[in-house]
């Protein structure tokens, strides 16, 4: 298959999973080379749990790579781009071993959603924080025009690189004119779209300041586990007043640099897959489904320190701070097998929170109100279920993803 056709068949695929709709965004991503903004990617050769890690460094300059890295880079997974915070200019093809991968470019179907919740128009002023592998900036280029694009990221590996690829290739249909940044606060003025491609722990309050009338800032908001994330849509009316809300959603990007991270090492997983528990009973109480989105959101913020294992073949929830678990399996109809361990009671706090979410109407949508004293709170719509974001901490625009 060949770069056109593989392009064709991701939008294709994007359009059936992803719901990716005929406008401008499918447009750019028809005519966007994704070679030329990464022409080297990262396949890990090396079994799960096998250490050290390895990865070949594959090169689209070198024609025995291109079969598979055409796969990778139209295949709509997350595309691994850089080792251990490596330079990306410049990188001869081969195996490297150790560390571990520092930046890659996010699951497509993602992107494209983002991208069009953005309603890019032609002339918008955008500001992109993250550059990553430039493939967002790309897009608002071929959208909007890439006068009025500008470009953000901590690391310089990547933004020097992306200068290069976005400005010095011809085969790319826009990008020349964008504007490549590094670490340090935005001084793009008042902007309508701006895209964040990392996770916070809450709307920037600098970035919300630089949204014009009829802007709108798109923001993954998490708490220190992965496991149940929210999408900050803040919008400047015409008048001048912001809008919000946190939307539960399935997937997020990557936590920005400097964030806190919670996770279920491989050995507490198998504890909890072995180990009887504290106690167990056999409950009527069904757990929460999957779809449930908006209550497991709340549980993020409000229950804290929990993280899911959705390796799992049924409901398992740790609390790594002080090794509480969670296991349910149904063994019938409407009768579940609760197995419980640690100092927390995982159980009842969710159950609480569930009483607590349907009194609230179920939300999967919540109010994201900005304070006089700087703080965000999440309500819901009927004001019966609500917490605090974490209190601000300063902004770096422009981590890496």
């Amino acid at each position: 298959m060949n770069p056109v056709d593989a392009r064709a068949a991701m939008v294709a695929e994007l359009e059936k999973k992803d719901g990716l709709r005929p406008g401008p965004v499918r447009d750019a991503l028809l005519a966007l080379p994704r070679e030329v903004l990464m022409p080297q990617a990262y396949v890990r050769r090396s079994a799960p749990g096998e250490e050290p890690p390895r990865w070949d460094l594959l090169d689209w300059s070198a024609p025995q790579d291109r079969p598979e890295l055409l796969g990778l880079l139209y295949g709509g997974i997350s595309v691994l781009v850089q080792h251990d915070g490596e330079p990306l200019l410049g990188r001869v093809r081969g195996t490297r071993s150790g560390a571990s991968i520092t930046s890659m470019s996010t699951v497509m179907g993602l992107t494209a959603s983002l991208l069009q919740e953005l309603d890019l128009r032609a002339g918008q002023r955008v500001l992109d924080i993250g550059t990553g592998t430039g493939v967002t900036a790309a897009v608002a280029c071929q959208v909007c025009g890439d006068q009025g694009v500008v470009t953000l990221d901590r690391d310089r590996h990547l933004t020097d690189a992306a200068t290069v690829r976005l400005a010095g290739r011809p085969r790319l249909p826009a990008g020349r004119g964008v504007r490549v940044r590094g670490r340090g606060v935005s001084r793009a003025g008042a902007v309508r779209p701006i895209f964040v491609s990392y996770a916070v722990e809450r709307a920037p309050a600098a970035l919300v300041d630089q949204l014009a009338p009829g802007g709108r800032l798109l923001a993954h908001v998490t708490s220190a586990s992965p496991s149940w994330p929210g999408l900050a849509v803040v919008e400047r009316t015409a008048e001048g007043r912001i809008a919000a809300e946190l939307r539960a959603v399935e997937f997020a990007h990557r936590a920005g640099h400097g964030m806190e991270r919670i996770w279920l090492s491989e050995e507490f997983r198998q504890r909890i897959a072995t180990e009887p528990g504290t106690w167990a009973q056999r409950s009527m109480l069904a757990p929460p489904t999957d779809a449930d989105r908006g209550l497991w959101l709340a549980a993020d913020h409000l229950l804290g320190g929990l993280v899911r294992d959705f390796g799992a073949e049924h409901l398992v929830i740790g609390a790594p701070a002080c090794g509480s678990w969670l296991r349910v399996e149904p063994v019938r109809r409407s009768r579940w097998d609760v197995t419980i361990h640690g100092p927390r009671d995982i159980w009842k706090e969710i159950q609480d929170l569930v009483v607590r979410w349907r009194a609230a109407g179920s939300p999967n949508r919540y109010r994201l109100l900005f304070e006089a004293d700087g703080g965000q709170q999440a309500v819901s719509t009927c004001g019966r279920l609500s917490w605090q974001l974490p209190t601000p901490r300063p902004v770096d625009e422009g981590a890496s993803t």
